[in-house]
């Protein structure tokens, strides 16, 4: 089969490798019909993530169709569709139990990172009673491929954790994929003020139709200044890290409210400096997490009932055999504009 495999730090490749194959009784092997970029791919190819080593085929988000099940799968069959969620669940181990599936012990957030991933004609799926979900009949599934991560890792890590609440006042900082989806999400609970903060003027513009109150091109360094004089001194009650490099977190430390919460969704591949010298007497939380996944079957229900609408994230499609070009526009989403995109079998 072809998949996409990350070679070296800065380097990939599309390569015929082996098809995958049953390697365990709760296996199964499902065909992707539609497989996805994010970020996190972009911080292996930097070289962020040690734990995914070169010759790994990437990516752990996506829809397909069973082929194959294992002995030991009783929900699924060949034929059915399915949605693949980016974390693997056994269940059953102790974290499991405490709904921390990303900690699974024998799963997690395995998929493009320990084992093989999505960015194929086909992918082992461990744990596949509880590490996919059927699709109904007549569901739009590109519109499902954001929920394999980028919908429920903003929401559990971004709009969860940062214990959003009516009237409340939220920024956002990174208008990217990950950020308008916490944008999205943020929105279930009615805050009264959602400020957006980027680099990017084209991002920044959406951000605003999809809901942002307030949107601030941070380029040029007096964010801080800005937010506070747009909350009256106060500062925000929920900053949300949605980029993953030093500057962004240490902004979201400057804007939090005494009382309020910095929730990290970013991948950091680098140090931050914790400015305790100013956050030890503010009464702040702050929360990190790997999304658990725990919130699929609610996010399916909203974008089944047309709640939401993640497709509004998607802005380019390319067929498999062009995945290099899908990452070439992904990397450029400055001047390519890129948000999502949708890679078909």
């Amino acid at each position: 089969m072809k998949a996409l495999v990350y070679l070296a730090v800065g380097e990939k490749a599309l390569k015929e490798c082996p098809k995958p194959e049953i390697a365990a009784p709760t296996d199964a092997i499902v065909k992707i019909a539609k497989t996805t970029i994010c970020g996190t791919d972009l911080h292996i190819l930097k070289g962020d993530l040690p734990s995914c080593k070169p010759g790994r085929i990437l990516g752990h988000e996506g829809v397909g169709v069973v082929e194959a099940i294992g002995p030991a799968v009783t929900v699924f069959k060949p034929g059915d569709h399915v949605l693949i969620s980016c974390i693997s669940a056994c269940g059953k181990c102790v974290y499991c139990r405490k709904q921390m599936y990303s900690h699974c012990t024998t799963g997690g957030w395995i998929l493009g990172n320990t084992i093989n991933g999505t960015q194929a004609e086909f992918v082992r799926i461990p744990h596949a009673d509880t590490s996919l979900y059927p699709i109904p009949a007549g569901a739009d599934e590109e519109a499902l491929v954001m929920l394999s991560d980028i919908l429920p890792t903003s929401f559990e890590c971004g709009v969860l954790n940062g214990k959003i609440e009516p009237g409340s006042t939220v920024a956002i900082v990174g208008s990217g994929p990950i950020g308008l989806a916490a944008l999205l999400t943020a929105q279930f609970y009615s805050p009264a003020e959602i400020i957006m903060i980027d680099l990017d003027d084209n991002r920044l513009e959406v951000a605003k139709r999809f809901g942002a109150t307030s949107a601030i091109n941070s380029s040029a360094g007096d964010t801080a200044d800005i937010v506070m004089k747009m909350t009256g001194g106060r500062g925000v009650d929920t900053a949300i890290e949605a980029v993953g490099v030093p500057a962004t977190f240490e902004l979201c430390e400057k804007i939090v409210t005494p009382g309020g919460t910095i929730a990290n969704i970013g991948v950091h591949g680098k140090k931050v400096d914790l400015h305790l010298e100013s956050l030890w007497d503010r009464n702040i939380a702050i929360t990190t997490r790997l999304v658990d996944t725990v919130s699929i079957p609610m996010l399916f229900k909203t974008v089944i009932s047309k709640k939401i609408d993640p497709k509004r994230l998607i802005t380019h499609h390319f067929k498999f055999d062009r995945i290099l070009d899908a990452y070439d526009t992904f990397g450029r989403a400055a001047e390519t504009k890129a948000l999502k995109v949708i890679i078909e079998a």
